[in-house]
């Protein structure tokens, strides 16, 4: 598998530390809101990343944080008069009831920054030693100076940033450049703070990361990911603490994914432009949602509309359609004649489809084209389907390969299509078909309106009556 490395800026084989072992550190949410549809396209393309390298063979130890100490969680846990502890249970909480939705696996490890104060409070001590830190009136701060490689991943140029946050920052007493940044943060007013060597306080939000990251899973790690606007300066500085700190590679790929936009436009909280999966899901189905993330390449941006999702409905419902379609006709009885042609054109497209699945996926996580793979399969499927002595087996295994690329991205077209339809509709089915065969026509016209009136239709095919519930 290949796949683009942004501190190197090309795509690179993939190749864990230890044989057959990766261990991946993904950036999690700040507990003080419900997440956004942009929020969530990192945590379902990590998780795809995590489930494909899984069927692959490998072991994969996933570690994603919550932030649950920040000036927004402080913020709003002020604004409801109750504790940033409270708010952070209550958020997480909500978390993974939109993330166990989305089908996104529980990481191996979910840290809490608050319940990791030891860990960044030993990796800023040894920041101070080594002479990376230094202490201002406000805070403890990282010297980027200190560190002549800072930039290498993000690639700006360091004299406009310098000259721009000058601009526009107000400088803290004594601190050295305007891109030094806090580790550790001194107490204010109302805010929750913490015992340190250096004064009460809390820490900065870039050292939580190195912390845990390094605390979890070591000193290097294989896959570090996150969205593209992490990339500076967050990324950036999780690099220079703990490099600086260790004195080893922190990560060895980097994967960044492109923004959720609303006309064009980044979606963000700060711009007041956006969607929660929740609400989201109030309208659409999340499955849905998670069908759309993958339909576009990790790294390009996607444009959000009602129309993009409606049409994302229609296409998933081509792949359940043909599932269902194709457990029904291999189960509607014996053939009466085989079909050897026909069998053998189907195994090609189902090898075709699985080899041009792997190589979308082994081609930097191309999830658009595996997708585009399995809805090839689904139109030669659905073609064989027809063919007069097409064999169960073959129909079953087409059936079974949809299914099986599906899960992987975390899909699950089987499960979907699993709904009960009531023993009222066999019946009124039942009398309906036997109607017809007495050619009694009124009835069975007055019994298919019925049939309807209750939420199902009848499709008459040449292996019998098919009902399907009204979309």
């Amino acid at each position: 598998m290949r796949v683009y490395n942004s501190l190197t800026r090309k795509k690179e084989t993939l190749t864990p530390l230890e044989p057959d072992h990766f261990k991946i550190y993904v950036c999690g949410p700040t507990v003080y809101d419900y997440f956004h549809i942009g929020n969530a396209r990192p945590f379902v393309v990590y998780d795809t990343l995590r489930r494909y390298l899984l069927w692959l063979g490998n072991k994969v130890t996933y570690v994603q944080n919550f932030t649950d100490i920040d000036d927004k969680v402080i913020t709003r846990a002020h604004t409801e008069g109750i504790t940033i502890k409270e708010l952070a249970d209550r958020m997480i909480e909500e978390y993974f009831h939109d993330a166990d939705a989305l089908n996104i696996m529980r990481a191996t490890i979910h840290p809490r920054a608050t319940e990791s104060l030891n860990d960044i409070i030993g990796l800023i001590e040894i920041l101070v030693e080594k002479g990376f830190a230094y202490q201002a009136v406000d805070g403890l701060y990282f010297s980027i100076d200190a560190f002549p490689s800072y930039g290498k991943l993000s690639g700006h140029n360091l004299e406009d940033l310098i000259a721009g946050a000058s601009e526009r920052v107000v400088e803290s007493l004594g601190k050295r450049n305007p891109l030094d940044f806090a580790l550790w943060k001194f107490k204010k007013e109302g805010e929750p703070f913490w015992a340190s060597p250096w004064g009460d306080g809390r820490p900065g939000w870039h050292i939580e990361c190195s912390a845990m990251s390094l605390a979890n899973l070591g000193q290097t790690i294989d896959i570090h990911c996150g969205g593209v606007d992490l990339t500076f300066p967050h990324h950036e500085n999780e690099i220079a603490q703990s490099e600086a700190a260790t004195g080893k590679p922190f990560v060895r790929y980097w994967m960044h994914n492109g923004f959720v936009n609303i006309n064009y436009e980044k979606m963000s909280k700060s711009k007041d432009n956006f969607f929660t999966v929740r609400d989201l899901a109030s309208l659409y189905p999340y499955h849905i949602l998670r069908f759309f993330i993958l339909q576009a390449h990790y790294r390009m941006p996607i444009n959000f509309s009602d129309d993009l999702l409606d049409a994302a409905v229609t296409s998933w419902q081509r792949i359940t359609s043909c599932v269902e379609h194709l457990a029904f006709v291999a189960g509607a009885g014996e053939q009466l004649s085989a079909n050897p042609q026909a069998d053998s054109d189907l195994e090609k497209e189902i090898t075709t489809c699985r080899y041009n699945w792997q190589e979308a996926m082994d081609d930097d996580l191309n999830t658009a084209d595996a997708i585009a793979s399995i809805f090839d399969l689904v139109r030669a499927a659905n073609t064989a389907a027809a063919a007069e002595g097409i064999s169960d087996d073959i129909l079953l295994k087409a059936r079974e390969t949809i299914i099986e690329l599906c899960e992987i991205l975390g899909l699950e077209p089987a499960k979907i299509e699993e709904q009960a339809i009531p023993n009222e509709i066999f019946t009124l089915v039942n009398a309906r078909s036997q109607a017809k065969e007495a050619r009694d026509f009124t009835t069975a016209d007055a019994l298919r309106d019925e049939i309807e009136a209750k939420g199902y239709r009848v499709e008459d095919t040449p292996q019998g009556a098919r009902i399907l519930p009204i979309e």
